[in-house]
């Protein structure tokens, strides 16, 4: 009897690698890598232990249960870049010693540890998750050498959503499966990518095939409107012990923070919403206020020589207040250092250029160590902006992109940033092409879907980073 499985849409595996996590041999992957933090935290304080006592002693062992309790299982963290593997980790780390530090303080138990061991083990836990991470890594290509042959799989109906799957297999190197083909009955111009995957057969083929090649994984992508052909396709296949995965059409737009919900009793699935709503709310809005009142005490004597400088260096205010859309798309006002000699707000806003005439010498300075946004803090403090967020854009230049670019408007779930994860990644300053616009916009996206605090501090950090090496902002 085959076994029927759900699956996320393909729109929703092309943004997480780590989809396919639970098939095939990544499995095994994500077995070691729950294990591996508890087992190297562990280690490594016992280690400690023996070298400065001779013995792990009671409180050592009991104080094993809770990090195993807090850090089991570990997260996964292979298809993350080294620079994103060692912050997650340093993140996390942060957290629980954090809290078993309070705890044990708060108990007085932290006491009846040697002071020694415990500071060292407070820096060399984290360097050797770092460590044992890296060398997982290295050893990843031999483990899947060990594990024998892929799994072979296949795809039903070579379209969009079919095609983004079997990109994502291709992509997935710890995946552990294969893709033999495709099977489907439309003719040659109405498929996807049809010189670039194998075709295997009609789909009347499909269940012969299974038997024959003893494929284990079938993949599903018809349009929903097939339920007649979806069914008899399932009926074929009653014979085989292949794990069937359906993926839906209806998905085949990009999700943005897709989740199944109720609603008076009735189940409903999330296309688009913010990632902000509950406890993610208030846990985004208070760390805004409390870094906005901390940053803004730290540089408020240089945001007042800032303004000097300006107010005498060119005729205008020192403050620039332009209009621009702020959450659920409502105009908001928001505040800058001017660093230019005109105060631009009207229907048609020209974008600073390289070598623009309009930027003052001081303005120039200000704009490329980015120290014309410091006023903006007080825009997050009235609720109007966040500190991490899509970077807001004139109104005009809403108006014109908000028509040429599919899903712009969809930035807006959230409130707008002083940086966000587009400037980050090289788009920042001047979007002279369409293109540059697009991909800034796919970024904001890719935000929204993946929101953590984590990536907002991770921001921040490539941001401080930025700042020092840019030459985008001009």
């Amino acid at each position: 009897m085959a076994e029927i499985h759900g699956i996320r849409s393909a729109a929703a595996w092309k943004n997480n690698r780590e989809s396919l996590s639970g098939l095939g041999r990544s499995h095994f992957f994500r077995m070691i890598e729950g294990a591996l933090d508890p087992f190297v935290l562990i280690a490594s304080l016992w280690t400690l232990a023996y070298y400065s006592e001779g013995t792990v002693g009671p409180p050592y062992l009991i104080l094993s249960l809770v990090i195993f309790s807090l850090t089991f299982p570990g997260a996964s963290r292979l298809r993350l870049s080294i620079e994103r593997m060692a912050f997650n980790i340093l993140f996390h780390w942060v957290w629980i010693a954090g809290l078993l530090i309070l705890i044990g303080f708060t108990t007085e138990y932290l006491f009846r540890f040697q002071s020694a061991v415990i500071t060292s083990w407070l820096w060399i836990a984290p360097l050797g998750q770092i460590g044992g991470n890296l060398l997982l890594r290295a050893a990843t290509s031999r483990l899947v050498k060990l594990q024998g042959p892929a799994r072979e799989v296949v795809i039903v109906g070579m379209n969009n959503q079919g095609v983004s799957l079997a990109e994502n297999i291709a992509e997935s190197a710890y995946s552990g499966i294969k893709l033999s083909g495709f099977f489907d009955d439309r003719s040659e111009g109405r498929r996807n990518e049809q010189g670039k995957y194998r075709l295997l057969g009609k789909i009347d083929d499909l269940a012969k095939y299974v038997k024959k090649h003893r494929i284990q994984f079938i993949y599903l992508s018809l349009p929903m409107i097939a339920r007649p052909r979806v069914l008899q396709i399932l009926d074929d296949l009653k014979d085989t012990t292949a794990s069937i995965y359906f993926v839906p059409d209806m998905f085949i737009t990009d999700l943005i923070q897709g989740r199944s919900d109720s609603v008076c009793g009735v189940n409903v699935i999330s296309v688009c919403d913010t990632p902000f709503r509950g406890l993610n709310g208030l846990l985004k809005r208070s760390s805004d206020v409390v870094l906005s009142l901390i940053i803004l005490i730290l540089i408020a004597p240089v945001m007042v020589l800032i303004a000097i400088m300006v107010k005498s260096t060119s005729s205008g205010p020192a403050i620039f207040k332009q209009r621009r859309y702020g959450l659920d798309g409502e105009q908001i006002l928001v505040y800058k250092f001017r660093s230019m000699a005109v105060v631009e707000d009207g229907s048609s806003i020209e974008q600073v250029r390289r070598n623009d005439m309009r930027v003052t010498r001081l303005g120039a300075f200000l704009r490329k160590s980015s120290l014309d946004e410091l006023p903006q803090f007080f825009n997050v403090l009235q609720g109007r902006m966040s500190i991490v967020g899509p970077r807001p854009h004139a109104v005009a230049h809403n108006e014109m992109y908000r028509t040429l670019i599919k899903g712009y408007m969809v930035r807006h779930k959230v409130r707008p940033g002083i940086t966000g994860w587009a400037q980050v990644n090289g788009y920042r300053g001047e979007t002279d092409t369409l293109n540059k616009m697009q991909a800034r916009i796919d970024y904001d996206l890719d935000y929204l879907r993946n929101w953590s605090l984590q990536l907002d501090l991770f921001i921040l950090l490539k941001t401080i980073k930025l700042v020092f090496k840019d030459s985008a902002a001009y």
